[in-house]
């Protein structure tokens, strides 16, 4: 299987590629910009063509925001005319003001923000007009390398001893981004292979947390980790900030559609952050003898 990535640099592409690079069924390209044509599509051939998510477009500028929609928006035209199967990522926070419940994959998001709006239309648009597609709303991604890679900033920050500003009343679903490589490669396959699940699924990790928590969680387990290694690094404080007062903003994805159709499990955020930090402390240890060198 031929896949083209778009955006790359993107903490999802580059969790893409590690997938990819352990198999010998998949076959990657990778492309800098957002947005391709149908002539460049009738000559690579790939099986489907992935749009990574715009991470967090409630806290970027709108211009970005619509900016963006408009690559989908001519990603879309060009797999349209040549019947190319279309994967786009999306992020949680359409789900502007949350719910109460898991929200399912049949709940289409109705933000107020304007510019966010232009992507649901997006998305209608995809729905309406271009059965082989798969939306992929996905909680917040994490990883260590990459563009939009959270996980990787909030370390730099803490390292630096940087004080890192977390919501505490935000409540969300951290997703690793080698997980979801892992999953949409394995439904693609299975697409590929005569499945008929094309559609929108969610995709987050297990158990619900707030920005803060996850946020010093991953100092703890930092701190433990770099004593282990006789490292003495004061590391900046996690510093809670409330958006909400009266009760908690909750955007928690029901992913039981994604397991039922392709047998995708959610992974569990707290070990997928601990085998990251286990890592990331090891690329810093210092290279013993006998040791292999990169």
């Amino acid at each position: 299987m031929k896949l083209l990535i778009l955006d790359a640099g993107h903490c999802l592409n580059l969790a893409l590629a590690r997938v990819a690079h352990r198999r010998s069924d998949t076959e990657l390209v990778i492309e800098p910009g957002i947005a391709v044509d149908a002539a460049y599509l009738r000559e690579l051939r790939p099986d489907a063509v992935i749009m990574p998510p715009l991470s967090a477009p409630m806290e970027i500028d709108p211009s970005a925001v619509v900016s963006h929609g408009e690559g989908v928006d001519v990603v879309l035209a060009a797999c349209r005319e040549i019947d190319m199967p279309l994967v786009w990522c999306v992020s949680d926070q359409l789900y502007q003001d949350g719910f109460d419940t898991p929200i399912d994959e049949h709940v289409i998001p109705a933000p107020r923000d304007e510019s966010l709006r232009r992507l649901i239309a997006i998305g209608d648009r995809i729905r309406s007009s271009h059965p082989r597609h798969l939306i992929v709303r996905l909680g917040p991604l994490f990883a260590l390398e990459g563009g939009h890679a959270w996980l990787s900033g909030v370390i730099d920050s803490l390292m630096g001893g940087e004080d890192v500003r977390a919501a505490q009343d935000v409540i969300f679903c951290p997703t690793s981004a080698d997980a979801v490589a892992m999953a949409l490669i394995g439904m693609l396959h299975q697409l590929g292979c005569g499945s008929t699940a094309w559609g929108a699924y969610h995709l987050a990790g297990t158990e619900p947390v707030s920005a803060y928590t996850f946020t010093t969680m991953v100092r703890t387990q930092l701190s433990t980790r770099l004593e282990g290694l006789g490292e003495q690094v004061a590391l900046g404080e996690v510093k809670a900030l409330k958006h909400h007062h009266d009760q908690p903003l909750r955007r928690v994805l029901n992913c039981r559609r994604v397991l039922e159709a392709f047998g995708v499990h959610q992974k569990p955020w707290r070990l997928e952050v601990g085998r990251l930090l286990d890592e990331w402390c090891q690329s810093r240890r210092p290279l013993e003898e006998g040791d292999a060198h990169p």
